[in-house]
């Protein structure tokens, strides 16, 4: 065990794991359906969390002794870096629409339960994209490297369940913090889609979900 007490539910449970280039682990961990404990610096509930291989805390988190790497996130699921500045971004869940894509910054807060989507509140960071009053759901993340699909470069892909799609997000040069485009893919074509990633042959497999009580297995 590396990390424990961080408060479960059955529901929001964010539960990703990645390692990022600088070699540190990120969990992402949702509000454990205790909305309240998202601000709460205390908690680990609904909070993107940093750490060492072997569990110990980076000298270099934004808080000393604490993994939280941010807060304020309702049910954060996939994360990845840019390929080209290393910035951190990450999609989350919304309460019925408002599904988010923030740009992570260490320390940063991302408002939940004091705002919802883009709140305009200079407490809290807005996020670069979301759903309005349509539901995506987003889950797995990934940005695309490779080169096997011409003119995708740089994009960033994230699998929709409730959405039942795969949207593409291009950022604009060179901040990357505005969006260029946003595209939506096979749209209820598979179903619930949990995940995207890239292949060592510069493919996309995608991870379909429709047998986790919510979808229609076919």
């Amino acid at each position: 065990t590396i990390i424990d007490n961080i408060p479960g539910a059955g529901i929001h449970d964010g539960g990703r794991l990645r390692f990022g280039p600088d070699g540190k682990l990120y969990v992402t961990a949702g509000d454990a359906s205790q909305s309240e404990l998202a601000q709460n610096p205390r908690s680990l509930a609904g909070k993107i969390l940093r750490i060492n291989p072997d569990g110990s805390i980076p000298a270099d988190n934004p808080s000393p002794g604490s993994p939280v790497f941010s807060l304020g996130h309702r049910n954060p699921q996939g994360l990845d870096w840019h390929p080209s500045t290393g910035k951190l971004y990450e999609v989350e869940h919304g309460p019925t629409a408002h599904d988010e894509l923030n740009l992570i910054v260490p320390g940063g807060n991302y408002g939940w339960p004091r705002v919802i989507g883009k709140g305009n509140n200079p407490q809290f960071l807005d996020p670069l994209l979301e759903s309005g009053n349509d539901t995506w759901a987003p889950s797995g993340a990934s940005f695309y490297r490779g080169s096997r699909l011409v003119g995708w470069q740089g994009s960033f892909f994230f699998a929709a369940l409730r959405g039942e799609a795969i949207h593409r997000v291009v950022f604009k040069a060179p901040e990357f913090t505005a969006i260029e485009t946003h595209q939506v893919l096979l749209k209820g074509v598979y179903g619930r889609l949990r995940d995207v990633v890239e292949a060592p042959d510069g493919s996309l497999y995608i991870a379909t979900n429709n047998r986790d009580g919510r979808g229609s297995p076919t």
